[in-house]
């Protein structure tokens, strides 16, 4: 397979092309031919006018690439090496919903055939791509994994808005359903990972590897989150302390924040679903979930109690929200906790403009039932930093004087004024 692919004897096809499937992609297509896949006819246009939907890549990177964009099955049929890199997400009850990648499995049972191989990139649980997936493959396509068709799982490490930490750069984890796929999808992959690739023992080693990945990442946030509520009723600065504790050697630099984008918030939900199955009831990994998720109510209660003791009547009130994406310079809202923070300070009656300078309004509304303002006041009685991009960073303490009242409250979440606002009352995370 890899001989072929080199000699453009063979395809490699990329299903979903979001902000994991595409720049994949492209990094293959300026080495092998590419089929680039989606059943979003509308970005599938945009990409073929080298435009990337999620607004991560440049024009740029779409020059000098062997990629076809597709949303026709006739034209995926001329792949012989499928990757997939669909969303999977959780339902409002946190549970896994693994239907993008089930119809995507069943896309490949329309096309796949004898001596094809299919690469699962997305976050699942140990065990998805073998239990839930190649079944359905196997259903549609008459065929039987292993025999007929090689499978293998590689985890996406794509991290939106990292310029740094880019696909080549980033050790890959490869597997396979037997030696033989181990070896052929690992050398796939180091034709566009120069920093190398971890063969994983097996497939659900490898997705075991990926969820755990995030899952540790989530467990850090949480401690961090629920040391600052503890902190904060003792009257001392988390951040203070954090940089203090920060000069031992060995002290993980974790900070505290809302936790939404598409795998922190979510990936610790598949791994705790499937323990769940098993009989085994997680209580660390969702004892930090529950923190994380309870961020929001709890930055809206201190809103609510800083308005109540400054003004008259609550309904009055005016908040801003600096910045709805899930991080800081991307224009992905999907997953932003932000959301949360607005929708909990609605529930108080209170009145909510947001601004972002990379977020759609249109998504927003779409998303989440609000626009973004264009047009900031000069009176809100508190204003909430919320996502620290990096144009708010230059902001000086006048900017803020002159949009609230003197008796307003700055929310600094993730403490990048601190030390530079004394004309408001000031408090973070």
């Amino acid at each position: 397979m890899y001989e072929q692919l080199i000699d453009k004897n063979k395809k490699l096809a990329l299903i979903g092309l979001g902000y994991v499937g595409l720049p994949i992609a492209l990094e293959f297509a300026k080495k092998i031919s590419v089929i680039g896949f989606d059943v979003n006819a509308k970005r599938v246009e945009m990409m073929r006018n080298n435009i990337d939907p999620s607004q991560e890549l440049e024009a740029a990177a779409f020059e000098g690439c062997d990629i076809e964009f597709t949303t026709d099955l006739e034209v995926l049929k001329q792949a012989n090496f499928f990757i997939v890199a669909v969303p999977t997400p959780v339902d409002e009850s946190n549970v896994p919903d693994l239907m993008p990648i089930k119809r995507a499995s069943e896309t490949i049972g329309k096309v796949i055939k004898k001596g094809d191989y299919v690469v699962f990139e997305s976050t699942v649980y140990p065990g998805c791509t073998e239990e839930d997936c190649v079944p359905i493959i196997e259903k549609l396509s008459g065929l039987k994994s292993i025999i007929d068709f090689k499978v293998g799982y590689s985890p996406e490490r794509i991290n939106p808005g990292d310029k740094e930490h880019t696909l080549a750069k980033i050790i890959k984890v490869v597997s396979g359903c037997d030696a033989e796929s181990l070896e052929e999808v690992a050398k796939v992959y180091e034709l566009v990972v120069t920093a190398g690739v971890h063969r994983a023992s097996s497939i659900m080693v490898a997705e075991a590897a990926k969820i755990i990945e995030n899952t540790q990442r989530d467990l850090n946030i949480a401690l961090m989150n629920e040391l600052s509520i503890i902190f904060d009723k003792m009257g001392i600065n988390t951040f203070e302390v954090l940089e203090a504790a920060g000069t031992k050697w060995n002290f993980l630099k974790f900070q505290p924040g809302l936790v939404g984008g598409h795998c922190i918030g979510v990936d610790p939900y598949y791994l705790t679903h499937k323990a769940g199955q098993l009989g085994y009831h997680s209580r660390v990994i969702l004892a930090g979930r529950v923190i994380n998720d309870g961020m929001a109510a709890y930055i809206a209660k201190k809103i609510l109690l800083h308005i109540i003791q400054s003004i008259s009547n609550v309904k009055d009130a005016k908040v801003l929200v600096m910045g709805a994406t899930f991080k800081e310079n991307v224009s992905d809202i999907r997953n932003s906790k932000v959301s949360d923070v607005v929708k909990e300070l609605q529930s108080y009656s209170l009145n909510v403009d947001v601004i972002d300078p990379y977020a759609d309004s249109s998504e927003t509304m779409h998303e989440y039932g609000f626009g973004l303002v264009t047009d900031v006041a000069s009176n809100y009685d508190a204003v909430i930093v919320a996502v620290p991009h990096n144009s708010y960073k230059l902001l000086e303490e006048s900017y803020f004087e002159g949009i609230t009242k003197p008796t307003a409250i700055i929310a600094d979440l993730k403490g990048i004024y601190r030390g530079k606002i004394s004309s408001r009352q000031y408090w973070s995370l």
